[in-house]
Parts: structure tokens; sequence; C-alpha cells
């Protein structure tokens, strides 16, 4: 524990500097991914035959592969293509990417779960079908997500980690830096977990709180109905 203490006292600086890296690199790909998992969502209830496959597609390929390989692909395959990223534009796009994937299956069972008894009524007074959608559907089913979603926040911001491998430099590029320097690996990846522990407690905490103050009273039961 002494030495968690004083690489905590030492390394401070450098520690802070990856958390604040791993965090914006979390919120960038939340982002992103809930943009595209939104998209993709809409796409595979409501898109014609196109879209829908071309939607499934995207999900059953970023799903389906690991999230290193995309990374690889996107920073060392590009490349060949005549495409070249910097390592945190890449880093980016395969956090959003990946994430988008998975929101898009949160997000498309919430929607189901609204039922069609809503469609049909925002049809029956006058509304378009895409406006019934904005202003009827999403609007509930975004806040009904947030159960199965709120996992998505503390799952990518522990997948951060792998983009240590292009040398972007978050909290486990900078733990294995410090590693390097003292010859004392436990020390030093002891130091990092205990910070990822921390971030992953208080937002698992921040999660619970949203989820609870934007809860729609009763809804459950009506969804399971619809």
């Amino acid at each position: 524990m002494g030495d968690v203490l004083e690489f905590f006292i030492r390394f401070w600086p450098n520690l802070l500097q990856g958390a604040g890296i791993t965090l914006l690199l979390t919120v960038q790909g939340l982002a992103a991914g809930l943009l595209l998992g939104l998209l993709t969502a809409l796409a595979r209830v409501y898109g014609n035959r196109f879209w829908r496959g071309l939607a499934v597609g995207y999900v059953e390929l970023f799903r389906g592969t690991p999230l290193l390989v995309q990374l690889f692909l996107i920073y060392y395959g590009l490349p060949g293509l005549g495409i070249t990223l910097s390592r945190e534009w890449s880093a980016f796009l395969a956090l959003g990417l990946n994430s988008g994937a998975y929101q898009a299956e949160y997000l498309r069972g919430s929607i189901l779960a609204i039922g069609n008894s809503q469609m049909m009524a925002g049809r029956a007074i006058g509304m378009s079908k895409w406006q019934t959608i904005w202003e009827i559907i999403l609007p509930q089913a975004l806040r009904l997500a947030i159960p199965a979603w709120a996992n998505e926040p503390v799952s990518l911001l522990k997948s951060t980690a792998v983009v240590f491998l292009i040398a972007v430099p978050e909290l486990m590029a900078q733990g294995k830096t410090i590693a390097a320097r003292t010859y004392n690996p436990i020390g030093a990846y002891v130091t990092v977990a205990i910070i990822y522990l921390a971030i992953v407690y208080l937002l698992d905490a921040f999660l619970k709180w949203a989820e609870v103050r934007v809860k729609i009273p009763g809804f459950e039961a009506e969804g399971k109905k619809a």
C-alpha cells in the first residue's frame, strides 16, 4: 500500500493527465456512439430493407469483432488505402464506431418497448410518421433505455485502455511509462487500477442517480403490455 501512495504522490501530474485523456476519450466515444446508435436503431426499426440491412451489417461487424482489431485496422490499415489518421482520431473513431453498435441495440430495444399504440395515436391526430417518432416515441425511448444503456459508459471507459497500444497517452499508457521508469510494474499498475476503480464507482453512482431522476413512473408495465 505504501508503494501505491508513493506513486500517487510522485507521479500525480502524469496520472492526472492520463485520467483526463481517458475521460475525454470516453465522453467523445459515447457522444459519437450515441449519434450512430440512434441512427442505426431508427434504421432497423423504421427503415426500408436497404437501411435495415446496412444497420444490421454495421451492428454485427462491430459487435462481432474485437475492439483491438478495429483499432489496428483503422490506425494501421487505412493508410494502405491512402487515409492516414492521427492516433487520437484513430482512437476516437474506433471507440465511437464500437460503442455505436452496442448503443444501437439498447436504443432499438427501448423503441420497440414503446409499442405500436403510440405511433397509431400520433398518426390519428394528424402527425406524420417522423413527427411521431421525434416528438412522442424517442423522448420516452431515450429515458426508458437508461437502465440498460448505463452499462455502456462504464464498459467504454475500461475499453479505452487498449488505445495505449497506438501510443495515445491515456491512463494505461501513463501506467506503462511509470512502470518502465521505476522498474516496479506491480506498484504502477495497482495504482492505475485504483484510479480506474474510483472513476468507475463515481460514474456508476452518477448514472444510478440519473436513472432515478428520469424514470417514467409505471411505464415499465405499460411497455410490456404494448
